[in-house]
């Protein structure tokens, strides 16, 4: 088996961390990243070259240009781009919520898939090939009361996928995919101890990470759900 070359965003917790073990552990190279130093260097001394992780706010576009250009220049353009990092809104009604948990939230989750995207995405193209998943969620496709920032930036995720599909070359992929309901932290954000009633990462992982890895051109555009959630 060829390895494939992976970039993750959100990589140091809960869906991102579980994907990342997954992916390693079947040969793949992954070029990761995270805000938290500390868990950085964590994965750093866990899996050597040629993966590679690194502190990036992907909701700031000069960090994310400047690791992108880091990435390429050191390697082929990604086979499989997964962004992942993302931000929950504390549970309140839409009229509650700040303006500054607002922004956040869209930077992340909006902005930062953007960034990403504007960095590495023309590689792909002008390769002409790879998948391009962006992290939707079951609040991309519903709603719910006391989400609606959170939902709204997860609706723009898939309207902005689903057009960037239009816009690839054939032989290319972009996908948003709802991974299902997992116990992370960012769930027990929103639903406290309710979140324990769910998988772990780790076992949602067992699914998701073929699932990943089988993805084709012929999802382009499809909005999809990890099989099991």
């Amino acid at each position: 088996m060829i390895g494939k070359r992976i970039v993750i965003t959100g990589a140091t917790r809960g869906l991102g961390r579980a994907l990342t073990e997954g992916f390693v552990a079947l040969g793949h190279t992954v070029i990761g990243c995270g805000r938290s130093a500390e868990l950085v260097a964590e994965l750093t001394a866990k899996f050597a070259s040629p993966s590679d992780f690194s502190v990036v706010d992907v909701a700031n576009d000069s960090d994310v240009k400047a690791w992108a250009e880091r990435i390429l220049s050191e390697g082929s353009p990604p086979d499989l781009l997964i962004n992942n990092a993302a931000a929950m809104n504390r549970p309140v009604p839409a009229w509650e919520a700040t303006a500054l948990d607002f922004d956040r939230l869209i930077d992340v989750n909006v902005k930062g898939v953007a960034n990403v995207i504007r960095h590495l995405v023309p590689s792909m193209v002008a390769r002409g090939s790879g998948v391009i998943v962006n992290l939707s969620s079951g609040w991309g496709r519903t709603t719910s009361p006391g989400v609606a920032p959170y939902c709204a930036s997860k609706w723009a995720i898939e309207g902005l996928t689903r057009a960037m599909a239009q816009e690839l070359p054939k032989g290319m992929a972009a996908i948003p995919l709802n991974p299902g309901i997992i116990d992370t932290e960012m769930l027990r954000t929103a639903w406290d101890t309710k979140a324990a009633r769910y998988p772990k990462p780790e076992a949602w992982a067992e699914q998701a990470v073929p699932f990943l890895l089988g993805l084709t051109a012929e999802q382009n555009g499809k909005p999809l759900t990890v099989p099991g959630q």
